[in-house]
């Protein structure tokens, strides 16, 4: 769908977070279902995330994104690239999993603060999700974060993101604090299999696929899928 003035709608930065625990058999994967009243993807099951906003540009984590994730997701980034945006989006994908299921992906309270001097004095910030997530005193940890896979929405779609997908080991949750907000319902873990017969959307079947396989290769270095539409045909590139 176009924007009223017959321009294409601009993809907007979003970011998800994938959690794996991998202490069982089998890797179990947290995913939820949207709800049936949502005009973008209704009943679908998801993992937790959502488009970047201002206020995560300038959140301090206790450590950074590393080097190569850094210089994966400036690839090809839309607009004016910048390192900023780069952990902004990591830092959205924190604060939607916090958002949408309460779990704060996080160092615990006994670590210093970043720039405060060893202080542990909340950041500063008046976006009200950021707010509830330090007040205890949690610092985000972009360095846990591994990026392992990208897509834009199409083009004739009513909503359109440009969405890069991380994933995280599940013993960096920090904590739960049980106050999800009501974005998605049926929260639950699930192994690939589980999650591969659950009703998802056509991309996310995709990256399900990208994750199974990033899984498979433990320690080992693997190229990003970066899915697009680019003068009308369906592309899937990697990005190294």
């Amino acid at each position: 769908m176009k924007h009223p003035s017959g321009r294409t709608l601009r993809p907007k930065d979003a970011a998800t977070l994938v959690l794996v625990d991998c202490t069982g058999d089998a890797p179990r994967i947290l995913m939820g279902r949207r709800r049936a009243t949502q005009d973008f993807l209704p009943n679908k099951f998801v993992f937790p995330g959502g488009r970047v906003d201002r206020a995560d540009s300038a959140i301090p984590a206790l450590e950074e994104l590393a080097p190569a994730q850094l210089q994966r997701l400036l690839f090809d980034m839309k607009g004016n690239p910048s390192p900023a945006r780069a952990r902004a989006l990591g830092l959205a994908a924190i604060r939607e999993t916090f958002e949408e299921t309460g779990l704060l992906v996080a160092a615990p309270p006994s670590h210093p603060r970043p720039g405060n001097r060893g202080e542990n004095r909340p950041h500063r910030t008046s976006h009200q999700a950021w707010r509830r997530f330090l007040a205890g005193g949690h610092v985000p940890q972009l360095s846990k974060l591994t990026f392992f896979a990208r897509a834009i929405t199409p083009p004739a779609r009513p909503r359109r993101y440009d969405t890069r997908f991380f994933m995280a080991d599940a013993t960096h949750i920090a904590e739960h604090t049980a106050e999800p907000d009501e974005e998605l319902g049926e929260i639950g873990w699930f192994t690939l299999d589980e999650v591969r017969a659950l009703d998802l959307p056509n991309i996310t079947r995709a990256v399900v696929e990208d994750l199974a396989q990033q899984l498979a290769a433990r320690d080992t270095a693997v190229p990003v899928p970066y899915y697009r539409f680019e003068r009308g045909t369906f592309r899937r590139d990697l990005i190294t």
